[in-house]
């Protein structure tokens, strides 16, 4: 899609279809006798994600005008502004509109909102059909966006997150016999090469000479050989920050549960336990255009989990990269294990901040649905620093309790920890058990499992990979 920014009056835009913003209780300020009527019959009331299309209108070039509702003005934020544009891209592409503008309101011409309008079309165009072979469905996409106010920056800002959420929502839509573990480190190879990146990948007898024992537990019931990936971002020289995040991701790139094995029933999603490592991937494309003041470097621990007669068996004692031992005491508690030996790597490495997102547990959907990413720390200002650039990019998370009795929980006598803590307060034992692996640096958890995949399409979203996680850790790195 083809992003431009316009300067001169709406009216003057030529383009298949011209988005102005309605509130509740007022109506956009618009020369045009239909709309003032239709806002006056309450045909057009102004609510979220409400779409109303008016066509050839009198005064204008474009060829339809459209009201795209927004709820409340006192409510109205950039996230907001993100699904509108979203919601009325998604119900004009349907129709088969190629070109969009959006006139920003006077109150709402700002970088942030010009920024958002653009991410909110490229994420309503986004579509998981990229396996559909009939040419049609390929037609149903925007070819242009314009904002009408804002700065090229912003606009360009807009253009490169969005991008990069696409690619991450386009990675975990990928099916497992096309992304395996191999593939996903050839896919962040080619990544580090279009963006300017270092990636290097450490492979299984690599993993073995450091003794990588958690993650190499997973990974051996599975043909397919595991992978750690790591991608390097340094600034120009001049701008370097002592800092170094590291930002980590699960890449399971397809969980059966292994011999604890889940239920066949909705088996088919678990390609996206790879969500987590998607998204750091999808930041590290954005960050490398944005470019920070600094250094980021991004671990990927990419296994399948699989129950063949090699797999990982319940009481399996490991050992960890870090030189602890571990009992496994549920194999479908994967994503933990692989995490602890690349999150204890990225210390050695280097890295002084952690911040670490994957499609941890169910015990998140239980305690937040599909709404807030749960969020986990060992730092309370790192975290504040976390939760503040999820709320500047509408992705919401909440803060989950750490509370020391919770560690209780892995405790077993046949190894330093157990795997799992049982049903009461899952999520959490799962973030005590990844805090175990982080040491003394600034760390933060997110538990994406109810935020990555939506089961049913929204307004403003295709069903499936949201690539939740994107916008917040670029958005960290940029104002560190």
């Amino acid at each position: 899609m083809t992003v431009k920014t316009f300067d001169g009056p709406a009216q003057e835009i030529e383009t298949d279809a011209l988005v102005f913003v309605g509130f509740e209780g007022r109506p956009p300020a618009i020369d045009e006798e239909r709309i003032a009527e239709v806002c006056a019959s309450g045909e057009f009331s102004g609510k979220s994600l409400e779409v109303t299309i008016f066509h050839k209108p009198a005064g204008f070039k474009a060829r339809r005008l459209v009201l795209a509702g927004a709820g409340k003005a006192d409510k109205f934020n950039s996230a907001e502004m993100r699904q509108t544009t979203a919601a009325a891209l998604r119900t004009l592409k349907a129709k088969g509109v190629r070109s969009m503008a959006v006139a920003l309101d006077r109150e709402y011409r700002g970088d942030e909102f010009a920024s958002a309008a653009v991410e909110g079309a490229l994420l309503g165009d986004f579509e998981p059909d990229q396996y559909k072979t009939d040419p049609k469905e390929k037609e149903k996409r925007a070819d242009e966006i314009v904002i009408c106010g804002g700065s090229q920056g912003a606009v360009t800002r807009g253009r490169v997150l969005g991008e990069s959420q696409n690619f991450a929502r386009s990675l975990a839509n990928d099916p497992p016999n096309v992304l395996t573990p191999m593939a996903l480190a050839g896919r962040a190879r080619q990544l580090a090469s279009e963006q300017g990146l270092d990636c290097e990948v450490l492979d299984q007898d690599r993993m073995r000479q450091l003794g990588m024992g958690a993650l190499l537990g997973v990974a051996q019931g599975s043909a397919e050989p595991p992978a750690l990936i790591i991608i390097r971002y340094k600034p120009a020289e001049g701008s370097i920050s002592r800092d170094h995040l590291g930002l980590v991701g699960k890449g399971v790139t397809f969980d059966t549960g292994g011999i604890s094995i889940k239920p066949a029933e909705g088996m088919e999603k678990m390609k996206y336990d790879m969500a987590g490592g998607a998204a750091v991937l999808g930041a590290m494309r954005a960050i490398a255009q944005l470019k920070p003041a600094i250094t980021v470097t991004a671990l990927i621990p990419a296994v399948e989990n699989m129950p063949s007669s090699r797999a990982q068996r319940p009481g399996d004692i490991v050992t960890a990269l870090s030189g602890k031992t571990i009992e496994v005491l549920n194999t479908d508690a994967e994503g933990r294990l692989i995490l602890a030996d690349a999150l204890t790597y990225a210390g050695r490495i280097g890295c002084t901040h952690l911040i670490d997102a994957a499609t941890l547990t169910g015990s998140v959907v239980v305690a937040l649905g599909a709404v807030n990413i749960g969020a986990f720390a060992n730092n309370p200002p790192f975290l504040q620093k976390v939760l503040s650039a999820a709320k500047a990019e509408g992705e919401k998370m909440w803060p989950m309790p750490m509370d020391e009795e919770y560690r209780d929980q892995l405790k077993t006598p046949f190894a330093d920890l157990a795997n799992i803590g049982g049903r009461p307060g899952g999520s959490i034992t799962a973030a005590w058990f990844l805090k175990e692996f982080t040491g003394d640096l600034p760390w933060v958890h997110l538990d994406i499992a109810g935020t990555a995949w939506l089961d049913e399409a929204k307004a403003w979203m295709a069903k499936g990979p949201t690539g939740v996680g994107v916008r917040t850790f670029a958005h960290v790195a940029m104002n560190w």
